[in-house]
């Protein structure tokens, strides 16, 4: 089974993560919204035309060595499929499920060399989407188990990693010129939450979009009130960073987030992005700042096309809430700083190749060793095809 793996992974070694193959209930509603428009109400088409579909699945080959423990090297997998149902022109039934056995921030399951092959790919799915969505016009509401709906530039990962779903009860408005997301959530909801008591997200953003001359610039604000972490126990059983005593964390998580974003149509024949991003804690007395620089040239749309993406981030213990923050940089959650390179380049119309390259310091409290702040460096080589 390892060999299987790591023949897929070499193949990935050529090409230059996946951090942008977007989620399926992203590309169907993008499908939906780029598919010409219909004068038939949803109520008379058939039950086929009112499903949608898609899924994808990553092979990917990983290596992790870091000063303070032993390395690793292995083969994992992540399976993702979703679907929507439209019950009404307006009312949308969501439901999906990604391996992983409901890791928060990952899908992704490691071959093991003493298990077959026929005992991958299902036997670990759980549901990561399960609720309702309205949607009107500019508005958007969902309800229950769904993916996150905070905009991020360039798909900065300081807050909210990839694969995170709120369950709760979340609205966005959204026009050319500004985006404004509203929430309650419950983070002890999802199914590995270990917590002694309820959490509860309040979640706020603004993002005000101009265009310019020369390039579109993004400009945003949020607030993500976490209610209920402060003397808890650790919620997912691990502190990812974040400052605890006993296993109870010592402060609450009240994150103030500010960022600037400047997408360019063409450098050098290429799309161009550039960004800066700050988060920090209010809650929190000292350690607790984070920022992250990014810039973001190509993009892998059609065959041929390649990205690459580089990024340097600072997070400080409690500047963000580590169970949520990025799962790859620095081994997941907060209390390091680093330097990030991730590519992909579009093989086929539905294969990407790619890979993540991620050179860290991590700090001394995040050391498995007293007194020393390790080096910490971890490469995904990733082959991704869509369904």
């Amino acid at each position: 089974m390892k060999k299987i793996a790591l023949t897929m992974a070499a193949v990935a070694t050529v090409s230059m993560s996946d951090v942008y193959v977007e989620h399926p209930h992203e590309r169907i509603a993008e499908a939906k919204q780029t598919a010409p428009k219909s004068e038939v109400s949803v109520a008379e088409k058939s039950f086929a035309d009112r499903f949608h579909f898609k899924g994808d699945l990553r092979l990917r080959y990983e290596s992790i060595e870091r000063d303070d423990k032993d390395n690793k090297y292995r083969n994992r997998y992540r399976l993702r499929i979703g679907a929507t149902i439209d019950l009404t022109d307006t009312i949308h039934f969501n439901v999906g499920m990604r391996s992983g056995f409901g890791n928060p921030t990952s899908g992704n399951q490691t071959f093991l060399d003493d298990e077959p092959l026929s005992d991958y790919f299902f036997q670990s799915l759980r549901f990561n989407v399960l609720g309702l969505t309205y949607q009107s016009g500019n508005s958007t509401l969902k309800v229950g188990r769904e993916p996150y709906m905070m905009y991020r530039p360039i798909k900065s990962q300081l807050v909210w990693d990839n694969d995170v779903s709120m369950n709760g009860i979340n609205y966005q408005y959204k026009t050319d010129t500004q985006i404004i997301t509203v929430g309650i959530n419950q983070p002890t909801l999802e199914e590995n939450s270990v917590a002694e008591d309820d959490v509860y997200l309040f979640v706020a953003q603004y993002v005000h979009k101009t265009k310019l001359d020369f390039a579109k610039l993004n400009l945003g604000a949020g607030l993500y009130y976490y209610d209920g972490l402060k003397g808890n126990t650790e919620i997912f059983g691990k502190a990812k960073g974040n400052t605890v005593v006993d296993g109870r964390y010592v402060n609450d998580y009240h994150l103030v987030e500010g960022f600037g974003e400047l997408q360019f149509k063409d450098v050098w024949g290429m799309p161009f992005k550039v960004a800066a991003g700050f988060v920090y804690n209010v809650a929190a007395d000292d350690n607790n700042f984070g920022y992250d620089l990014a810039f973001q040239l190509g993009k892998a749309k059609h065959v041929g096309d390649w990205q690459v993406k580089y990024s340097y981030t600072d997070l400080q213990e409690d500047a963000a809430f580590g169970a949520y923050s990025d799962s790859d940089n620095f081994g997941g959650g907060t209390a390091a700083s680093g330097h990030a390179i991730r590519a992909k380049y579009k093989f086929g119309k539905h294969t990407y190749l790619a890979g993540s390259f991620f050179f860290d310091k991590l700090y001394e409290s995040n050391s498995h060793i007293e007194g020393m702040e390790p080096d910490y460096e971890r490469v995904q080589l990733d082959c991704i095809i869509k369904f």
